[in-house]
């Protein structure tokens, strides 16, 4: 079973957490509530979220003052955040919010459907990488038996070979379509940055199998990080 995403809704108004929760819940994924910035910090502490979406105008911490503390961990500086405003203060204020590291903008009252589309291109993205990582694992794990095995290298089992290429071959081909959909469809600049970052990923993971095969010339090559 593939484990669900985590969604980060980060309002100090019940109603408007309740407002998303509502919209949100149609993509079957993990929703988390934070009623202020602090909340949301502590909630990245220990959890991965696909996307967080951040109201701007919340008392004490407000969002651009969260999304800042966000950006300048390590852990959560790439999880990409959409402000949501009830204000419209003109293209200063929009400003800031792409400044502040936002992939999106949106003011209320939202386009319910525009919104979970939005939310679920990155959704998607998050999955891809978490794929990704399984397969930079398990090939891993199959480099250092091969060091461990010296001379028995070649009695490694090519099914598991096979197998990794497999699953692979299955991530760049839904990553792929995932691309053509995002221009087709002139998305968001942070979603295709964070789709063309994966597909990086993916042919430099490609390329550290390949070395794997029998009578491939040259080393392994090193796996994307």
């Amino acid at each position: 079973m593939v484990p669900k995403a985590k969604i980060l809704l980060v309002d100090d108004r019940p109603e408007n957490l309740l407002a998303l929760e509502a919209i949100l819940s149609a993509l079957d994924q993990t929703l988390v509530r934070a009623s202020s910035g602090e909340e949301a910090l502590k909630a990245l502490l220990t959890d991965d979220f696909a996307v967080i979406l951040l109201d701007v105008q919340m008392p004490g911490m407000d969002g651009f003052e969260t999304a800042a503390h966000i950006k300048r961990r390590e852990r959560t500086r790439d999880i990409p955040i959409i402000f949501l405003t009830a204000i419209n203060h003109g293209p200063h204020h929009t400003f800031r919010g792409y400044a502040a590291g936002a992939v999106d903008y949106i003011s209320k009252p939202f386009d319910p459907w525009v919104l979970r589309a939005k939310v679920s291109v990155f959704v998607e993205l998050y999955m891809k990488n978490c794929q990704l990582r399984e397969q930079a694992a398990l090939l891993r794990l199959q480099l250092e038996g091969g060091v461990h095995a010296g001379t028995h290298h070649e009695r490694e089992p090519a099914g598991l070979l096979a197998e990794l290429s497999a699953r692979l071959a299955a991530v760049e081909e839904q990553a792929e379509a995932l691309s053509k959909q995002l221009d087709d469809e002139s998305a968001d600049a942070g979603a295709v940055a964070t789709a063309a970052h994966l597909e990086r990923k993916l042919t430099g993971l490609r390329r550290a199998l390949d070395a794997l095969e029998p009578g491939a010339n040259g080393g392994p090559a090193p796996l994307p990080s």
